[in-house]
C-alpha cells in the first residue's frame, strides 16, 4: 500500500507540474523575464531588494567596463621612485586598499601595490631598505569594451580585485574594481571611507557618470548649466518630472540642452545617469 500511494503523489505531482507550465508561459527574451519578476515584485511574492538585485544582474549583462571604471583622471597612484613616507601619506590621505604602481607616467603601469605590504616594512622599522618595485604584484590589464559579466568571472576565478582598463590606443583609460562592478547588481557598497561628493564619474570628453542624487545646485555650478532648481533638489527628481514616469535604463531625455540617458535605476528610483554636455561645455 505505501508503494502505491507513494505511486499516486508522483503522479499527481507531475500532472500539477504539466499544469503549472502550461497556464504559466515562459519568457521568451530578457523583457518578457524582466516584467514576471517585476509582477512578482508588485505581488510581494519577492521583496524590493532581491527584485533590484535581479535587475541589476540583468543590466550588468548589456553593460561594458567603459560604463563604471574608475578614469584616468581620478585614479590615485604611487610612482616606483617614491619613498616609503611618500607611499605612506598617499595611502592615509586617499584611505585606498590598491594602488596602480605608474613609472614616468599614467600609461607605464608597472603593477599593484597592495597597502596591506607595506606594514611589514613598518614594524620591522626598514624604512632605509624600501624599494617599490620588490612590493608591487602583477595586474590585469582589459580593454574598455569588455562586458561587466565577463569582468565578474574573471575576478572570481583569478581571485583578484582590481584591473587596469585600457582605450584603443593601448593607453590607461582607468581601473576597475570588483565593487565596481558588484555595485551595479546590489547597489551602492559604502564603507567608513566613502566620500559624500562622488557624485560625478567622467567618462569622455562631454560625457559624464551622474548620480542621480547630486543636487542641481551643485551640478548647475560644476558644469555651468542653469537647470530650473525651483521644484526639485536632486538631478535624479528633475530627470523623473521630465518623463512624467520612473524610466528604464536607456531611456532618454534632454533638458536645457543637457542629454540624460538612464544606465541605472530600481524599481523605487533613478540610480546613476549618463550625461552629455552641449560643445563647448565641460
Amino acid at each position: 500500500m505505501k508503494q502505491d500511494n507513494a505511486g499516486d503523489d508522483r503522479s499527481e505531482r507531475n500532472w500539477l507540474d504539466k499544469l503549472v507550465q502550461r497556464l504559466t508561459p515562459e519568457p521568451r527574451d530578457r523583457e518578457q523575464l524582466l516584467e514576471l519578476l517585476q509582477v512578482a515584485g508588485e505581488k510581494h511574492l519577492i521583496d524590493a531588494d532581491t527584485l533590484g538585485i535581479f535587475e541589476g544582474a540583468l543590466r550588468v549583462s548589456d553593460m561594458q567596463v567603459r560604463e563604471i571604471m574608475v578614469p584616468r583622471a581620478q585614479m590615485v597612484c604611487v610612482r616606483t621612485g617614491d619613498s616609503l613616507q611618500e607611499v605612506l601619506a598617499t595611502v592615509i590621505r586617499s584611505a585606498h586598499s590598491r594602488f596602480p604602481a605608474i613609472g614616468e607616467s599614467k600609461d607605464d603601469i608597472k603593477g599593484i601595490l597592495l597597502a596591506k605590504d607595506l606594514l611589514p616594512l613598518l614594524l620591522d622599522g626598514k624604512d632605509s631598505q624600501f624599494d617599490l618595485n620588490s612590493l608591487i604584484r602583477p595586474v590585469q590589464v582589459v580593454p574598455e569594451s569588455k562586458r561587466l559579466q565577463v569582468l565578474l568571472r574573471e575576478f572570481r576565478e583569478k581571485r583578484s580585485h582590481i584591473v587596469i582598463v585600457i582605450d584603443e590606443y593601448g593607453g590607461a583609460a582607468g581601473l576597475a574594481t570588483i565593487e565596481d562592478v558588484l555595485e551595479e547588481i546590489v547597489g551602492d557598497i559604502e564603507d567608513e571611507y566613502d566620500r559624500e561628493d562622488k557624485f560625478v564619474r567622467h567618462i569622455r570628453d562631454h560625457e559624464y557618470g551622474v548620480k542621480a542624487l547630486m543636487p542641481i545646485e551643485e551640478f548647475n555650478e560644476q558644469f555651468g548649466t542653469q537647470l530650473p532648481e525651483d521644484e526639485y533638489d536632486t538631478i535624479g527628481g528633475l530627470v523623473t518630472n521630465s518623463f512624467g514616469y520612473l524610466p528604464q535604463p536607456g531611456e532618454e531625455v534632454v533638458i536645457e540642452g543637457v542629454q540624460f540617458a538612464v544606465t541605472k535605476a530600481d524599481s523605487r528610483r533613478l540610480l546613476w545617469l549618463r550625461m552629455i554636455l552641449p560643445a563647448g561645455r565641460g
